[in-house]
């Protein structure tokens, strides 16, 4: 069987130890050679490894099981191993041990130097700092500023590429929509001054 199930060792031990399935069908089911099977039912193959069981992962029902303990020719069929895995986790706030914390203000620093278009609240929001601080390091007024070394925060590990594409994005959307209302602004005076003459 392609589909194999999730940790297959685990599972096969657990159906070895709680089914009257046969060997031939654990192993098809879980992607393992009847010999592994037969070592695992014997205590010389898995010693520690925990069973794991299929039911509560949702990847068999207790009827799949039975009718394949009756027919010995049938083989086990997995269930749909689509796991939703969500992207709306929260972001938890992290503790940073004090070495690190200086890598903050050098990496505000490398953001304003290299992506001069994020706002001081998206560096903030981003490297995990004061917008104060931020502002302080664009115009040089920090109080550390001459020892500050600027560094790529994604190389740190302060936050992902993917965080700072996103932010990118936001930013660049942003100056698109302030060259426009420009525009239009302008336009709108260059009307007035037409029709007041």
């Amino acid at each position: 069987m392609s589909n194999a199930p999730l940790m297959p060792m685990a599972t096969a031990v657990w159906l070895v130890e709680n089914t009257t399935l046969t060997f031939k069908q654990i192993a098809n089911f879980c992607n393992l050679h009847e010999v592994e099977i037969q070592g695992i039912a014997d205590g010389e193959v898995a010693k520690g490894i925990k069973a794991y069981n299929p039911i509560i992962s949702g990847q068999l029902s207790r009827d799949e099981i039975e009718l394949s303990s009756k027919d010995e020719n049938r083989p086990l069929q997995i269930k749909s191993n689509d796991i939703e895995i969500s992207n709306s986790e929260k972001k938890i706030k992290k503790y940073v041990p004090l070495s690190k914390r200086q890598d903050k203000p050098d990496s505000a620093l490398w953001l304003i130097r290299q992506h001069n278009m994020l706002k001081d609240s998206q560096i903030a929001k981003l490297v995990g700092i004061t917008k104060n601080s931020v502002t302080s390091i664009r115009n040089k007024s920090y109080w550390n500023y001459n020892n500050l070394n600027p560094k790529d925060p994604v190389a740190l590990n302060l936050f992902s590429q993917k965080d700072l594409v996103e932010a990118l994005e936001k930013a660049e959307r942003r100056i698109k929509r302030e060259k426009k209302e420009k525009e239009k602004t302008k336009q709108a005076r260059e009307i007035s001054n037409i029709e007041s003459i």
